[in-house]
């Protein structure tokens, strides 16, 4: 198959991924039928295509939302949502059992040529091909929320996904609007959540230790390094036990500060108290100055080390792991740009000594890490780093 030979689509989920990425794949031209297992959890994900679509008409962004919704059609049953699809998008709940016992029903009920691509953000996409007798043909397709809004999705290879089923994936993602980038490899957190990890979790590590406050790494991490949100903040808008879920799935330790706030059932805006009350107090209320004495080179040379370890494992490029940053994490400038510029030496010195004084296996600096900084490829001044740099101190290419 190719990505021109697809036409018809199944979406398994009418949840918030779910419809968005069935109103992606209709504004996209394609015929899709939005499938799960209760007349009224398809309902709601059709009237919120209905809501979402007149909004995009109103601001002018699309011409006849009529069109778009005469492309989608809605059921409950399996077997119809699926018996003619060329794609197959998986949006279940974030439960392996459940996944692969969608998966052995599809091995039955779909097409032998149509591709199974599921939206997973943390479950391994070779355990969830396992419960088909096609493994060749599953694929990851993790689309960030809101698809309509976010313009990445990663490309997930499985132990066997076969090249063919990625690059379909990756052109019907283009098809769709969406900037795809591969994920070679089937490791946990894929690009984006893995190099995110450590924005989240070492600001927690340290208030835990007492060596910093909330309001001190927020402040930090949004005025002097110019991050979107400050990882607590992040944190309160995604949900705090999300994260959580994610690392002890993944059996990642969690910073007691974070254990505490997910027993306490404080989890962010949604029960109106995270690490910010947002019922009795203003929310995120750090000011620029609430920064100072924070040690923002922790953070991020530990992301810089998780990104060193996609690239030394080859499971991504740098321009993949900075697209994936910038588009998937709202980040300015991807972290090996960034790193580039500041200096790996600086990162794998702090890395270093965290390592020594500590002796925390978190702080172990990647082996690709230590490469570019013994050959000297320390970045934009040595000509070369994660990137390799012209005169003009432009990257030509990742390493």
């Amino acid at each position: 198959m190719e990505t021109d030979d697809i036409s018809q689509v199944a979406v398994l989920g009418a949840g918030n991924m779910g419809h968005g990425i069935t109103e992606v794949v209709a504004m996209a031209g394609y015929d899709v039928v939005m499938r799960d297992i209760e007349d009224e959890f398809v309902d709601s994900g059709y009237e919120n295509i209905e809501w979402s679509l007149g909004k995009l008409a109103d601001g002018g962004k699309i011409d006849d939302p009529d069109a778009v919704l005469d492309r989608i059609e809605t059921t409950t049953d399996l077997e119809t949502a699926v018996d003619d699809a060329d794609v197959v998008i998986e949006v279940a709940p974030e439960r392996m059992a459940l996944k692969k016992e969608i998966y052995t029903e599809l091995d039955e009920l779909a097409p032998e040529y149509a591709i199974l691509a599921s939206n997973t953000s943390s479950l391994s996409i070779t355990e969830i091909a396992s419960a088909t007798d096609r493994e060749d043909q599953v694929v990851g397709t993790h689309f960030f929320n809101p698809p309509v809004k976010m313009g990445l999705v990663e490309v997930i290879y499985g132990e066997h996904t076969a090249d063919e089923t990625a690059e379909v994936a990756y052109g019907f993602a283009e098809s769709l609007g969406k900037t795809p980038i591969y994920v070679r490899k089937d490791v946990q957190g894929f690009v984006v959540n893995s190099v995110l990890g450590p924005f989240m979790t070492e600001p927690a590590w340290m208030v835990s230790n007492d060596e910093a406050t909330v309001k001190e790494a927020d402040a930090a991490m949004v005025h002097q390094r110019g991050y979107p949100m400050g990882p607590f903040e992040l944190a309160d808008l995604t949900g705090i036990d999300i994260g959580y879920s994610v690392r002890e799935e993944a059996g990642i330790t969690n910073p007691p500060f974070i254990e505490a706030k997910v027993e306490a059932g404080d989890l962010g805006r949604k029960t109106g108290k995270g690490y910010y009350d947002y019922e009795e107090g203003d929310g995120p209320d750090y000011a620029e100055g609430d920064g100072e004495g924070f040690d923002t080179l922790r953070v991020e040379a530990r992301m810089v080390n998780e990104a060193a370890k996609l690239i030394g494992g080859e499971v991504a490029t740098p321009d993949a792991v900075d697209t994936g940053m910038r588009l998937g994490a709202g980040f300015s400038e991807g972290p090996c740009r960034r790193a580039d510029r500041e200096g790996l030496d600086s990162m794998l010195d702090k890395l270093e000594t965290l390592h020594e004084e500590t002796g925390e296996e978190r702080f172990q600096p990647a082996d690709y890490l230590r490469a570019l900084v013994e050959d000297g490829h320390t970045g934009v001044e040595a000509g070369a780093g994660f990137y390799e740099y012209d005169e003009h101190g432009e990257p030509v290419e990742g390493r």
